[in-house]
């Protein structure tokens, strides 16, 4: 019991005297090096408080110092009163906002058309075309992201044989797209089989429309709207064969000799594949085998001999 109070006198004593240590003799003692942490647990540090100077920048700054102006003149507490120039002779104050005559529906058009364009309320108060959008605001791009794809109006008809998923191995990797081939046709004898590649679907097959666009070939048919006769066509390992038929025959064909012959507006024939039944090449191997026929009266017209002479 004894050694508890001595205890408890002795931690008493030695919070009083830690107490009782003022902040400017107990830094004193401290050498600049000691931590922070030896510093008393009731020190308060004086906050840091800043005064103006009284000086003038020029007294204080030294050659290379950026001088800033201050007013040294101005007192804070001082009352400044606002004085206004006099208005000039005549002046007359503009009418409030709600003071003004209400704007007729006209003026209101106007100020939009002038600001925003045509509206879409089918006149113009300026005069402009209102079916004609600005080139800024016309939409390309679908709800995907994609971009819409103009439809070509110059009478040819476009069917999509085939789109594969290529690869082109590089540096980097393998870089992916797509390959889609396109037959073109009026249906009147005129056709062209066309290739393109593109990162995507849609712009592969418009890469390859352009293209067979600018293949077109004429194919002779005879007024039953087939073949004048036979011919073969081959293209790479993919060969073809075609045939006239009679009337009411059909197309009997496959694969892409079939597109192409429908596309060309071909009623009656007989095709076959031989060899590869590659698209791509069945496809051009049939343009090969058209572009062999010739019409009768033009042969006869390089004889210098008439037609009937032809089947004698």
């Amino acid at each position: 019991m004894a050694s508890a109070m001595s205890l408890s006198s002795m931690s008493f004593l030695s919070l009083r005297s830690y107490r009782s240590f003022s902040s400017s003799s107990y830094f004193a003692s401290i050498p600049p090096t000691s931590s922070f942490l030896l510093r008393p647990l009731n020190f308060r540090p004086t906050p840091l408080r800043l005064y103006a100077t009284t000086q003038p920048p020029s007294a204080t700054a030294s050659k290379g110092d950026i001088e800033t102006t201050f007013f040294y003149n101005v007192e804070p507490s001082e009352v400044v009163n606002f004085d206004p120039p006099e208005r000039p002779e005549g002046y007359v104050p503009p009418p409030a906002f709600d003071e003004l005559p209400p704007e007729t529906e006209e003026e209101i058009a106007v100020a939009y058309e002038e600001i925003y364009g045509p509206a879409y309320s089918g006149e113009s108060v300026l005069g402009n075309d209102i079916y004609v959008m600005d080139s800024k605001l016309k939409k390309t791009s679908s709800l995907l992201g994609r971009k819409k794809r103009e439809k070509v109006t110059d009478g040819f008809e476009e069917r999509v044989v085939q789109v594969r998923r290529v690869t082109k191995v590089v540096k980097g990797g393998k870089k992916m797209s797509f390959r889609a081939i396109v037959v073109v046709g009026n249906k009147e004898g005129q056709v062209g089989v066309g290739v393109g590649k593109a990162k995507e679907v849609v712009d592969a097959i418009v890469k390859s429309s352009t293209n067979a666009r600018r293949n077109i070939v004429t194919v002779p048919m005879t007024k039953y709207l087939t073949f004048p006769h036979r011919s073969d066509g081959d293209y790479g390992a993919a060969k073809v064969m075609l045939r006239p038929a009679s009337p009411g025959t059909g197309v009997i064909a496959g694969g892409a000799v079939r597109v192409v012959l429908e596309m060309a507006g071909v009623e009656n024939a007989l095709g076959k594949q031989i060899g590869s039944k590659n698209a791509l090449n069945n496809a051009r191997a049939t343009v090969i085998a058209v572009q062999k026929m010739r019409q009768f009266r033009d042969v006869a017209r390089e004889r210098g001999i008439p037609m009937e002479e032809l089947w004698k």
